[in-house]
């Protein structure tokens, strides 16, 4: 058995016009929801054995306020490939995973990390959590998939059970989303 944790990066700041996609940092409420997610993980138990990661900036800067919660921080492999990669990349990229680690958390964007799920999970109204991924998949959003295989080169689609899934306004109802009035 494997398990796959997927972290959506926090919520990024707009407000510069001219800053590439790749170099765009948290914002202030990006920043609080990863910090109390990075605290909910240490939480709920979950330990990753390998922690892999798309190198733009506001996925660095998650991983960093997340890792706060700790009180320490851990070794990140950075590859450019989850940088805003399709599914069917990061499912080349789990199935390439050298050393068979029981556990991995992959950080990234969405699509990809949102269309992973939908690819893995059978869509089969067994799994009320797929469902509410469907619905949305926000950002700082983590999630927690067991897969029946022995090695990562294994992975298939339609395998993974969804355990958990947890969005930041499920802990603060303030970083739900932001109300127009």
């Amino acid at each position: 058995m494997k398990t796959l944790g997927l972290f959506r990066h926090a919520k990024s700041d707009w407000s510069d016009a001219r800053a590439r996609d790749f170099d765009r940092p948290l914002n202030a409420r990006g920043r609080k929801g990863a910090r109390l997610m990075g605290e909910h993980v240490r939480d709920s138990g979950y330990r990753f054995d390998r922690v892999i990661a798309s190198p733009a900036v506001r996925v660095a800067e998650t991983i960093e306020e997340a890792t706060k919660a700790f009180g320490r921080s851990y070794p990140v492999e950075w590859d450019r490939r989850i940088y805003l990669a399709s599914s069917a990349t990061l499912l080349d990229l789990l199935r390439g995973i050298e050393g068979d680690p029981a556990s991995v958390l992959m950080v990234g964007h969405n699509p990809g990390l949102e269309d992973l799920i939908f690819d893995l999970v059978p869509d089969d109204g067994s799994s009320p959590l797929r469902d509410e991924a469907e619905v949305k998949f926000p950002t700082a959003t983590f999630a927690v998939l067991e897969i029946p295989v022995d090695s990562w080169a294994d992975l298939e689609e339609r395998t993974a059970k969804l355990v958990a899934m947890t969005r930041p306004r499920d802990l603060d109802p303030s970083l739900g989303p932001e109300r127009v009035d």
